[in-house]
């Protein structure tokens, strides 16, 4: 007996499935059309913005550097460096040498965050920064929600600190959101003193001026000295209480591929000489 073919008739969801794909289909055509169709008819004006931005881009850059060469100008007898994290990505130490014509003369390297990070570049720098010419010193981000003695102890097993290398430094930037200024203040000595010990030499710490004018001036400033970041467009000089200014975070330095963070200190070399570790 021959077998009879039975054909099925499509369903209902197959045949749903086929209506959205083709309406999807019809619907992103007609929006890439209109895409096309537009880039082509406003080509010229897209053309001039993206011209236009270009320009203001250059113009900006022009003024960066017009203005870090007055700075770099009017501190001839002082010593410019740099500092430097995972964020300028791999660095070429033997490219380093000089600034604007000012020979570059110091580095700080981010060494550790929080109570349980190391930045991921520091081995590197710090061993190749060691071997150049540049004094050397390493710093610490400091974070107000996290313990301040762990937070020590992760800098101290980090970072091995030799003869003539600079202080150890605390970066300090943020409020805590758990705790009040006062309790800040508390974790933010305990770790100076932690470290202080560990190391037998007196921090620095580092911080933004207003932050420093806010919440760390008045407590803080007998003790320690301070490395301020002011990137005030119409600031020209260097604070007699700072001992170090950052003056730009736009600086460009032959063996880094990133805009560098570049610093004044206010002193002479050899005065550098003095407060490096004996």
């Amino acid at each position: 007996m021959a077998k009879t073919t039975i054909r099925r008739r499509p369903t209902r969801k197959s045949s749903q499935l086929k209506s959205n794909f083709w309406t999807k289909f019809t619907v992103i055509s007609l929006i890439l059309f209109a895409l096309l169709f537009a880039v082509y008819h406003y080509r010229n004006a897209i053309l001039y913005y993206f011209s236009f931005k270009s320009d203001k881009v250059l113009k900006q850059e022009k003024l960066d550097a017009a203005r870090i060469f007055q700075v770099l100008k009017r501190h001839e007898d002082n010593v410019i460096g740099f500092d430097v994290s995972e964020y300028q990505g791999t660095i070429n130490w033997t490219e380093i040498d000089s600034l604007e014509m000012h020979k570059l003369h110091y580095v700080f390297i981010r060494a550790t965050a929080g109570s349980d990070r190391v930045d991921s570049k520091f081995k590197e720098n710090w061993k190749k920064a060691n071997k150049s010419n540049l004094i050397c010193g390493a710093y610490h981000y400091y974070r107000p929600n996290e313990n301040s003695i762990e937070q020590a102890k992760n800098f101290i097993k980090t970072v091995k600190l030799k003869k003539g290398n600079l202080p150890p430094v605390l970066d300090i930037e943020k409020l805590s959101e758990s705790q009040s200024i006062d309790s800040l203040k508390i974790g933010l000595k305990r770790w100076l003193e932690y470290v202080e010990k560990h190391y037998k030499v007196k921090p620095i710490i580092y911080s933004g001026e207003k932050y420093y004018e806010d919440f760390l001036k008045e407590e803080f400033e007998d003790d320690y000295t301070f490395w301020i970041a002011n990137y005030n467009p119409w600031k020209e000089t260097i604070d007699d209480e700072w001992l170090f200014w950052q003056f730009t975070e736009k600086a460009v330095i032959d063996g880094i591929e990133t805009k560098v963070d570049v610093n004044v200190y206010n002193g002479t070399p050899k005065m550098l000489k003095y407060l490096t570790i004996n």
